[in-house]
């Protein structure tokens, strides 16, 4: 009996629904049938956040579950890039998404108007990291 199964949850895109589910023991797992962010790294850069899922672009098994947006394991989803654009503008002083140098020179034009105050530790902490 501790072999049975249970029918997949397919979860799908949307407000979070998590329903408990009794196991042997009585312990508790948690189904999720819809979620709308999860966990994910930024590997190389040793970074971890909570995101929103904006949708499902690739899934191995079948295209079926791209079209109605269902998060399986190994699916490929694209994800909101801003709580990681802030951390790396914190830790870095650089800011990711502007591109080409006419960026740059109205970036540094905004930034001689803005000048955010900045100790001499954390400048020269900042030039170490580049």
């Amino acid at each position: 009996k501790f072999e049975m199964g249970r029918p997949a949850a397919l979860c799908k895109m949307g407000s979070k629904r998590v329903r408990p589910v009794r196991c042997r023991g009585g312990n508790m797992k948690y189904r999720a049938l819809r979620i709308d962010a999860g966990n994910f790294a930024w590997g190389s850069e040793n970074c971890t956040k909570k995101v929103r899922i904006l949708d499902v672009v690739y899934n191995a098994t079948s295209n079926e579950l791209v079209r109605t947006k269902t998060l399986t394991k190994n699916s490929i989803v694209q994800i909101d890039a801003q709580p990681y654009k802030q951390w790396y503008l914190k830790k870095y002083g650089v800011d990711l998404g502007k591109k080409g140098k006419s960026a740059q020179k109205k970036d540094d034009k905004k930034a001689e108007e803005e000048q955010e105050k900045k100790s001499r530790h954390v400048i020269f902490k900042l030039k170490a990291r580049e």
